[in-house]
């Protein structure tokens, strides 16, 4: 079946005629008595024409179009062409017609062939636009929303609705492209546009920003949880994903971070909510990325506490099934690269390390700022006791992670004491300051 028609007039008779003529022609035809019908059709149904009688009961056509018009603007949904069925030969009558956006006019009694060819002719035309819009306001690689487009969107329901503005990034993405080549890179962005579609709700607006850089508004996500499990479906299901894409031994830390912020729809200034939800998305980043976080002003801080992790869960989440024989090279910041290639040596040249996760509470002494300020400070202090073939991590605002390489066993208990007791030396008590520890050598 071809394209689908919607008649309205309150004569059953002209109904019946132009149905059968429009049918004839391999289109789907619905025939509708009244302009509150037709209201209450589109709600369930996306007609690609209306062919609307100007003389009805109750409410004539003009007073329909308006009221179609309306509910596709509080809707946000594309305008159906319509096309005005009249008896009416007064010039005046077509020209407020057009005034007010009909597309065309169509005589009755009708004849068969003007008929067909003005139908045609509307549609084609509206076949025409929708395709220039899409070309205009699509990304060509994901089929999402360009940027042009997406911040247009995005500043309209900003300014009328509530719910979740999203910035969300592709974590380690620029390994695939360098490992794997661009063809590789465009399949993920496919699958992954595929992915965000597939968490956020059908009316929620999403878009590509460029590169691996993506923006959403969702009404779907509600609450903190809904963010939550939309978070880590995104990260399990991307990899999954890459694996099938590029083999199960794929060892790229591949994931989302997203920020965001919740707008309550009071007439919010995109400009300004949109560098909220990149503040937010930033302390993803410098916090393990493969996360979330909502932006809460005056929470102690710019962002929303991280959550914190215990050293089971951090070695897990930077484990990998199988180590590759393969050397990588390595960016500063992809540390979890450099983790993995350190234990590759470890296990290969039957060398001893230990893990560390200090975890930093806020000390007696301690105001917000000065615990904040001290977190600060403890990487540092870290940095000018280790040994340079060391590494730290600040996983997130409270907690550091440190693989000490190539450690002799009976010392380990001897550097975290330093660490702590130089600290507490010189910081007083404005950290309570825990930590885990565990061993890596081959036992082979």
């Amino acid at each position: 079946m071809g394209r689908h028609i919607a008649i309205v007039d309150d004569d059953p008779i002209n109904l019946k005629i132009a149905g059968k003529m429009l049918a004839k022609h391999d289109m789907k035809v619905s025939c509708i008595p009244s302009g509150k019908a037709l209201l209450s059709f589109i709600k369930n149904n996306r007609p690609d024409l209306i062919l609307l009688d100007i003389l009805m009961p109750e409410m004539d056509g003009f007073e329909t179009y308006e009221q179609l018009r309306k509910y596709e603007a509080e809707t946000e949904i594309a305008e159906i062409p319509v096309v005005f069925l009249t008896a009416d030969s007064d010039k005046q009558t077509e020209a407020k017609g057009f005034e007010i956006g009909v597309d065309d006019f169509v005589r009755k009694p009708f004849d068969p062939d003007v008929l067909l060819k003005r139908v045609q002719k509307v549609l084609n035309r509206q076949e025409q636009i929708n395709k220039y819009h899409m070309e205009a306001t699509t990304d060509k690689l994901t089929g999402l929303l360009n940027k042009g487009a997406a911040v247009e969107k995005l500043k309209q329901v900003v300014d009328l609705k509530s719910g979740f503005l999203m910035m969300i990034d592709l974590d380690s993405f620029k390994l695939v492209n360098d490992l794997y080549g661009h063809d590789m890179g465009d399949k993920v962005l496919i699958t992954f546009a595929e992915l965000l579609k597939e968490g956020l709700g059908k009316n929620d607006v999403i878009g590509r920003m460029g590169g691996d850089e993506f923006s959403a508004f969702s009404t779907f996500l509600n609450s903190e949880d809904d963010i939550r499990r939309f978070s880590e479906n995104l990260n399990t299901d991307l990899l999954a994903k890459a694996k099938e894409l590029m083999g199960e031994d794929m060892e790229i830390p591949l994931g989302a971070s997203i920020g965001t912020i919740y707008i309550p729809g009071v007439g919010e200034d995109y400009d300004e909510m949109i560098k909220l939800a990149d503040k937010a998305l930033y302390n993803v980043k410098q916090n393990g990325k493969h996360g979330f976080e909502i932006y809460v002003a005056g929470a102690g801080s710019e962002s929303q506490k991280s959550k914190k992790i215990d050293l089971k869960a951090l070695s897990i989440l930077m484990s990998e099934r199988n180590i590759p024989n393969s050397a990588l090279k390595l960016t500063k910041e992809d540390f979890t690269i450099v983790y993995r290639y350190v234990m590759r040596y470890i296990m290969r040249n039957s060398k001893v390390a230990c893990k560390l996760l200090f975890t930093l509470d806020r000390g007696t002494d301690a105001t917000d700022e000065s615990y904040a300020e001290a977190c600060e400070l403890f990487g540092d202090h870290m940095s000018n006791i280790l040994r340079k073939t060391d590494l730290i991590l600040r996983y997130n605002n409270s907690q550091y992670f440190v693989l000490l390489t190539e450690v002799k066993e009976d010392s380990i208990q001897h550097v975290t004491d330093h660490i702590i007791d130089k600290w507490t030396a010189n910081n007083n008590n404005a950290l309570t300051i825990s930590y885990e520890m565990e061993l890596i050598k081959n036992e082979e």
